[in-house]
């Protein structure tokens, strides 16, 4: 018998999420490059929630992949969704001050590499306009002077598409690495600012048809983090909107 549905709900829900991210693991091992999450095309009112937005950025999503799996579950329950700790000591089978101490933990690392000021979402439209445009019209200066210099891309292929096995760090690097992806471009390429995952991203086209979504990390007006997922299976959620609340 259920006594308490919402409690049974964050059970289920979160056992079912712990079975999911278990049974990744093998695939994830042995997967072609970098492991980024499918983005997903969210309503624009997403991004007023500030604190959903954050929970939601790809940005935030990349360094969660690099909790263990009870760590994320904790993570997400305590700091997005504000569940007790004994809630989520019943949850994931484990006592109350076992749970602080995982919270603790995956709460520090994921701190040590979010962005350490925030960033509106006027800001972060304002880079990624820059970008967009230096993109088309081909300026490599000017998409210098957006990127910062130690900015980290991250591209998603899955051996499927095209892009770096390894995350391209540095400025420098990771200019060369997008003007020459640039020059092996045949047809007609264009980029469409969207709110993927309740953040601003582009959505590149090349001769009309989904090429890949790239998503950001912004500190200081400038671009600190790019996450472009070009996986064809993983661009399925992008093509219409899903309205989304923390409610």
């Amino acid at each position: 018998q259920v006594r308490d549905q919402r409690a049974y709900m964050v059970r289920i829900t979160t056992r079912q999420a712990l079975n999911r991210l278990r049974s990744l693991k093998q695939r994830k091992e042995t997967y072609v490059g970098p492991w980024l999450p499918e983005p997903l095309l969210t309503t624009p009112d997403v991004a007023e929630d500030v604190e959903l937005a954050e929970s939601l950025s790809l940005a935030l999503l990349y360094v969660l992949e690099t909790l263990s799996p009870t760590e994320r579950a904790v993570f997400v329950l305590r700091e997005v969704f504000d569940v007790d700790y004994n809630e989520i000591a019943a949850a994931i089978g484990k006592t109350p001050a076992a749970v602080r101490q995982i919270a603790h933990r995956a709460r520090r690392h994921v701190d040590a590499r979010r962005p350490r000021t925030p960033v509106s979402v006027a800001q972060t439209r304002a880079a990624l306009e820059s970008f967009q445009s230096a993109l088309q019209t081909g300026d490599l200066q000017a998409l210098l002077d957006v990127l910062a210099p130690d900015v980290l891309l991250v591209t998603d292929g899955g051996g499927l598409k095209q892009a770096a096995l390894r995350p391209v760090t540095g400025a420098d690097n990771v200019l060369r690495y997008i003007a020459g992806n640039a020059r092996k471009v045949n047809g007609a390429f264009t980029s469409e600012l969207m709110t993927v995952n309740g953040n601003p991203a582009l959505i590149l086209r090349l001769g009309g048809a989904l090429d890949s979504v790239l998503a950001f990390r912004v500190e200081d007006a400038r671009i600190t983090g790019l996450y472009s997922v070009r996986n064809p299976e993983k661009l399925t959620r992008v093509e219409s909107e899903t309205p989304l609340s923390s409610r």
